[in-house]
């Protein structure tokens, strides 16, 4: 995933994401097929989606932890079998964002 490069869909001027379970996901595409599966149902109607090409480092090392709210990644969340989900723990995104360190949470130990 780090070094994939993900097609991430852009609606004004923002990555397209959603919130669900507490995590807020970016939804992230390995190709233009993928995309346009999710662009079906998701899109602007006939219009064309935007989407920024993003390696999946960039998205968890740098987009998520300046979300300032758990954040993941989600890839090819439209393809039938194909979805990975990449959450906000330590090994995935920096440890200074991850839910699972046990920082912020009173008497909790490292």
């Amino acid at each position: 995933m780090r070094r994939s490069l993900l097609l991430v869909p852009v609606a004004d001027e923002r990555l397209w994401s959603v919130r669900m379970g507490g995590v807020r996901w970016i939804c992230g595409f390995t190709d233009e097929t993928a995309l346009a599966r999710f662009a079906v149902h998701h899109g602007p109607g006939d219009q064309p989606v935007d989407y920024a090409a993003l390696l999946g480092a960039r998205i968890v090392d740098e987009i998520v932890p300046a979300l300032g709210e758990p954040a993941g990644l989600a890839v090819d969340i439209a393809t039938e079998d194909g979805s990975m989900f990449f959450p906000p723990v330590t090994g995935i995104v920096p440890e200074a964002v991850a839910v699972d360190t046990g920082e912020g949470e009173e008497g909790a130990e490292r």
